[in-house]
């Protein structure tokens, strides 16, 4: 069986497959193709409903394909009207070029992650869209569009009532180009995103059917394939809009928070995280959810998805960095690493020291652990309290050298720990 048409049952098994159009299961039968996908800058950073996208391009990769990935710094300008209830606000070309290099910049690291993959092919559109005039794209393009064609899209429908402003009503026409553009000057023929571009793939694919017609032997000239939308556990598709929203950049999401946010998945979603937002086998996956059914509480699944996607996104050493902060901070042991250390106090809510904290007591409710100062007394009483792991039971007692001469690590019980950096 030819490796591509084992592609395609590999994202089936992934969960990774929405609609194809007729005929793409036949093309990949003879050989490898091109696929493209596009992401709009809308903001400076990529987020996790982008993964799916990028680890699907990661997959076909794999297969033997050439993905590419289309940057809008010209769709980006006008605003996609799939899957919103209101008009985007139009970004200015200044802050579009720093987003367009930002997300060129996580789509290339992406790529080059654990496994060194090549980067893909990236483009920015407007490359080819500014350059059209109006008259220009009226006639070579606007001309084989239809009003009957485009109201028809489920984009469109769904803000027919609430208003559409004709610039987003024309966005389809102008990803539509993006197909036609790419399929004549690099040769790709086939689009990818999620199910709610499934109208604007099928629109580019009727403006090269128009322009171009159909392959000598009847077949198709171009393919489209949506994927399932990636949705949090209240059932919301991800964006960067979105409440509890995470991204990839370090600047906006942590790598510390980034790591917790997948390593607190809800036991039900990991099985789909696994699938779709790892490069993990099929046999390690299963393996991961046999062992997550038998010990649910050490959360196999979720550790394994922690680190996984943290590496691909962040880097190895740094996905290796962030297990041993989330190993050490609820393992229960004694602290010392101070980069574990150093971690904790800059992203898990650290706290400062005084000169005036000289007692085990000032310094736990300086921790801001605690409720009150009642609430450390009888913490300290009932043994609940450790710092630098020794365990309290003088609440006057003074504080010991600090660990690297530079760090106090309060404890209140195994789970709530706030780590402490000496100021002047």
């Amino acid at each position: 069986m030819p490796v591509m048409t084992d592609f395609l049952a590999e994202i089936r098994w992934r969960g990774m497959l929405q609609e194809m159009t007729e005929g793409l299961e036949s093309r990949l039968e003879k050989e490898p193709i091109s696929a493209y996908l596009g992401i709009d800058p809308t903001a400076d950073s990529l987020h996790p409903g982008h993964l799916i996208g990028l680890f699907w391009l990661l997959h076909f990769q794999r297969a033997g394909g050439t993905p590419v990935v289309v940057i809008g710094g010209g769709t980006g300008m006008i605003g996609d009207p799939s899957g919103r209830s209101a008009e985007r606000n139009l970004l200015d070309p200044d802050t579009l070029e720093r987003n367009v290099a930002a997300i060129r910049g996580q789509v290339e690291r992406f790529f080059a992650g654990p496994d060194g993959g090549r980067p893909p092919i990236v483009v920015d559109n407007r490359e080819w869209l500014a350059r059209y005039g109006l008259i220009e794209y009226l006639r070579d393009v606007g001309k084989h569009f239809t009003l009957s064609y485009m109201l028809d899209k489920e984009s469109v429908q769904l803000r027919m009532g609430s208003g559409i402003s004709f610039t987003e009503f024309s966005y389809m026409t102008l990803q539509a180009t993006d197909f036609l553009r790419l399929y004549e000057d690099h040769g790709v023929e086939m689009q990818i995103g999620g199910a709610d571009q499934f109208g604007n793939i099928t629109a580019g694919l009727e403006l090269i059917r128009r322009t171009r017609g159909q392959a000598p032997d009847g077949s198709p000239r171009a393919f489209g394939l949506s994927f399932p939308l990636l949705v949090s556990p209240s059932g919301r598709k991800f964006g960067k809009t979105a409440e509890g929203t995470i991204f990839l950049s370090a600047g906006r999401t942590s790598p510390y928070d980034f790591y917790q946010y997948w390593l607190n998945a809800d036991d039900r979603d990991v099985p789909v995280y696994l699938r779709r937002l790892t490069m993990l086998s099929r046999t390690e996956i299963e393996a991961l959810e046999e062992e997550q059914q038998a010990s649910p509480g050490r959360r196999p699944g979720q550790r394994a998805l922690a680190f996984d996607i943290t590496a691909r996104v962040h880097g190895v050493p740094e996905a290796e960095l962030q297990r041993r902060v989330s190993e050490a901070a609820f393992s229960g042991a004694p602290l010392t690493d101070p980069a574990v250390l150093r971690v904790l106090h800059d992203d898990a809510g650290g706290f400062d020291v005084g000169p005036d904290v000289t007692s085990a007591f000032e310094l736990a409710v300086a921790s801001g652990l605690f409720s009150s100062r009642g609430d450390v007394r009888r913490t300290i009483a009932q043994g609940g309290l450790t710092i630098d792991g020794e365990r309290v039971t003088d609440a006057e007692a003074p504080l010991g050298p600090a660990i690297e001469g530079r760090y106090h690590v309060v404890r209140h019980g195994r789970r709530h720990l706030a780590v402490g950096e000496l100021r002047a």
